[in-house]
């Protein structure tokens, strides 16, 4: 990625140089910039010589130590107002840390967001920067000048706030980039128990991906379930080990969301089937030894398959309305400022979770600034209005079947949880006081209140 966003730079008239520790990337980078405004430097030291003033570093490294390591032998070669761009998934409360191990040097950090890919770094990805608000007006340009443009012409990078602003930002988009994934994996995992071929899934997602659902994640869902394995002739996609591996980003999101105390389970369920299907060989055991239901009767594909778009679309609002939930708790809780209709904004194009509902978020939070749950939107419950029965039919119909959705299915009880006036709690709090005089409190009167429960007697 780091490759492709200075071919970027370059192509969009910007002169770059570029290093990496594996001399070998060093030599490929040098080849293919040759006759351009770009060169490979033999050392760290060369490339910072090599920069104008205030120099722009921007690393392209993974997250964690080899940052600091980076970081720290920059500041013996940066100067007061030169500016290091963390471009990585760092974890947003390293950014914070960065930012103020660099307090009284004058050396600016940006943590910004990357979102695209190897393709997207090339032509054009989302980005989201954060950090030293200072380094702003000395990035910007450039930024913006590589960024994804959205239909409107507009550049999908604006700065998201101070601080590791833009990282958190980045860490939610991948925690709803989880659960848009792993829906779409139980609409395949669906659409299989019925009988359909990997070409007939294939059609189906392109047609999809015309409407309401369109989105980049879609579109390459088509083009996976229609690709032939070279070798064997079958469809490519049932020939992959069903082990899905993860870098991390969805379990931040999932463990920060209840370290906030934001609900966020779509999110959480989609990490926690990542750690399930890594348990391929007990699941083969398990598959013989465990029961479940009869298979159901064939059914009518004509009316099946519009309810799984159906409960697809209203699962995937009800997930960018937790990712959202959780982004304005942060912004609260650091007081970053963040500009919600602009985060949608930036997600509009170049990232991988780019999708045809984000222009109706942006306008959303652009028309309700203080709008606290996505769900509320009037254009958002007329949707959900029109599609939440898809969502309980194919939930059930999956439940009856044995098929596990449990990223749709948490969709559902969370649209559930959230429309209702009166959840149970009341008696779980009775529950904490009985055995741990947890206290609770009351509808008629306020305070909080203890009783001495009954033990063992009948009413």
């Amino acid at each position: 990625m780091g490759e492709n966003l200075a071919l970027n730079l370059e192509r969009n008239g910007f002169s770059v140089t570029g290093f990496d520790l594996d001399a070998n990337k060093c030599t490929s980078f040098a080849k293919r910039t040759e006759g351009i405004q770009a060169c490979a430097a033999n050392s760290l030291a060369e490339l910072v010589a090599n920069l104008q003033l205030p120099r722009r570093v921007w690393l392209m490294v993974p997250a964690g130590a080899p940052v600091d390591a980076v970081l720290n032998e920059l500041r013996t070669l940066l100067s007061a107002g030169d500016v290091v761009i963390d471009g990585g998934n760092t974890l947003y409360r390293d950014t914070q840390r960065r930012i103020d191990s660099l307090e009284g040097t004058g050396i600016l950090f940006v943590g910004a967001g990357v979102s695209g890919g190897e393709e997207g770094a090339l032509h054009g990805p989302a980005l989201m920067p954060g950090g030293s608000p200072e380094a702003w007006p000395l990035v910007r340009p450039f930024l913006q000048a590589i960024a994804a443009k959205a239909d409107d012409g507009q550049a999908c990078c604006e700065w998201m706030g101070p601080g590791g602003a833009g990282h958190f930002v980045k860490m939610v988009h991948n925690g709803i980039e989880y659960a848009d994934m792993q829906m779409i994996c139980e609409a395949y995992a669906l659409m299989k128990s019925l009988g359909m071929t990997p070409i007939q899934m294939s059609k189906v997602f392109r047609e999809w991906g015309q409407g309401e659902l369109s989105s980049y994640l879609i579109d390459i869902t088509a083009d996976i379930l229609a690709y032939k394995d070279p070798e064997t002739g079958n469809a490519l996609v049932e020939m992959i080990l069903d082990t899905a591996e993860q870098k991390g980003t969805g379990k931040w999101t999932s463990q920060i969301a209840l370290d906030m105390g934001v609900s966020a389970p779509t999110i959480a369920d989609a990490v926690f089937a990542r750690t399930m299907s890594a348990m391929q060989a007990e699941r083969v055991l398990a598959s013989k030894l465990l029961k479940g239901p009869q298979p159901q009767a064939a059914q009518n594909l004509t009316k099946v398959l519009p309810k799984i778009q159906g409960a697809l679309l209203a699962a995937k609002i009800c997930a960018y309305a937790q990712g959202f939930a959780l982004i304005k708790a942060a912004d609260q809780e650091h007081d970053w400022q963040l500009p919600m209709d602009k985060v949608a904004s930036v997600w509009r194009a170049g990232c991988i979770i780019r999708a045809h509902l984000l222009e109706d978020i942006r306008r959303a939070f652009a028309n309700q600034h203080n709008l606290t749950n996505l769900l509320i939107d009037d254009h958002f419950a007329r949707l959900m209005a029109k599609c939440q029965q898809d969502l309980r039919e194919v939930v059930a119909m999956a439940a009856l079947s044995g098929v596990a959705v449990p990223a749709l299915m948490s969709a559902l009880s969370y649209y559930d949880a959230y429309r209702t006036e009166r959840l149970p709690a009341n008696l779980l709090q009775a529950q904490r006081d009985y055995f741990g005089a947890h206290t609770y409190q009351r509808l008629d009167k306020p305070g909080k209140f203890h009783t001495q429960w009954p033990k063992g007697k009948l009413a």
